[in-house]
This record gives structure tokens, C-alpha cells and sequence, in this order.
């Protein structure tokens, strides 16, 4: 997709460039861009598993899994917790959804979550601002940095969420079918701060 107007996030329009009020200095406090052509599944362990199921992941993906609510990257992918030996797996190369489920087969359950899911990357000074006004986590950067995850609810839609860096930035995963209801909220919210819609974004 060309730009965030034209994804799934906006089906029936929208438009890519600035919008809402701007700060002194007509800057933006929001920026946000749609993260497209990404591999995503969802890993669960099976509890009959080897003990060095997490030693076999981390060979295959060069980076450990997460015990705990954060996220872990490599050079091509990352893997986001998503509970108790499960985690959501993120690259830029969807073949490695394949590879991954072929490898742990026996071992884990692999879904491929790349239509299933979507993925909005969201940064600015402002834009703790505009999630707060529907997350039910605290995103105060005394208790949620850089790495950290949390599976939670924005305006009554499910979300996992995770910050990339100190920015902050945050990607935002959603079900694909509630994604132009999410950027309905996100839209309105951050219209006060002024945004700034990107081209959509297939780094991951």
C-alpha cells in the first residue's frame, strides 16, 4: 500500500499529509505510519514441549524469547510476548512464518497471523497524550520503557502494544477487522496535537 489513506486502516478515505491542530511552529505532536508486507504468527509452546524448546528458538531466530511482557529483536524479526510461553513473531520476510512453523512443528503451535493482523507505528511528543485518553496501561516512561509489552484495551478494542524506543514509538497490532474503528479513535484523538500520516512503513 502507497500510504496509510489507502490501507485498511482508512477504506474509506482519509488522506496522508498533516491534519488537526499543530503545535508552535506548525510541527506535528503525532506522527503515524502503517507497517505493511510484514510476517506475523503467533507462537504457543505445547506443554509437552522439550525442556530447550527456548534454546531451539533462539538458534533459529538469533534472539531469546521473552519470560516476560517485553520484546526481543534480532537483526530480521522480533518476537513480542504475548503471555506465558507464547509470543507474537514480527519480519519483514514473510517466508520466515513458513520456516518457522515447518522447524517447530511438534514443538509449538505456529499461526500465521500476517492477514489477520494489522500494524500501526506511532510516535511524536505528544503522543503518550493521545493514547492515554483511551489505554488502560500507564505508559509514564517511570513504568513502561523502551522493550516493554502489554495486551490490553483501547477504546474497547483489543490491542497489543509494544514500544520500540525511547521517542517514544509504539506499534500498535490489531485485528485487521478493527482497524478502521481504531484509527477512527486514534484520528480524533490526536486531531487536538496535530498528526502527521506517514507513507506506510514495511521495515518493521
Amino acid at each position: 500500500m502507497g500510504s496509510l489513506a489507502a490501507s485498511l486502516w482508512q477504506p474509506r478515505g482519509g488522506h496522508h499529509g498533516l491534519a488537526g491542530q499543530t503545535r508552535p511552529g506548525g510541527m506535528p505532536g503525532v506522527h503515524a505510519a502503517a507497517l505493511e508486507n510484514l510476517g506475523l504468527a503467533s507462537i504457543i509452546v505445547r506443554r509437552d514441549a522439550p525442556a530447550d524448546i527456548l534454546s531451539s528458538l533462539t538458534r533459529l531466530l538469533g534472539v531469546a524469547p521473552p519470560a516476560a511482557p517485553r520484546m526481543a529483536r534480532s537483526r530480521d524479526a522480533a518476537l513480542i510476548w504475548a503471555g506465558p510461553s507464547q509470543w507474537l513473531f514480527m519480519s519483514r520476510d514473510h517466508a520466515q512464518v513458513e520456516k518457522l512453523a515447518v522447524t517447530l512443528a511438534g514443538l509449538a503451535a505456529v499461526a500465521d497471523q500476517s492477514d489477520s493482523r494489522a500494524v500501526l507505528r506511532v510516535s511524536g511528543p505528544r503522543i503518550r497524550d493521545v493514547l492515554a485518553k483511551g489505554c488502560l496501561v500507564d505508559l509514564h516512561p517511570r513504568v513502561f520503557t523502551s522493550g516493554d509489552v502489554a495486551s490490553t484495551s483501547i477504546a474497547h478494542i483489543g490491542v497489543h502494544l509494544w514500544q520500540v524506543d525511547d521517542a517514544p514509538t509504539y506499534d500498535l497490532a490489531v485485528f485487521r477487522s478493527m482497524a478502521a474503528s481504531f484509527w477512527s479513535w486514534f484520528s480524533a484523538s490526536a486531531a487536538e496535537y496535530g498528526y502527521e500520516v506517514a507513507a506506510s512503513d514495511g521495515r518493521g
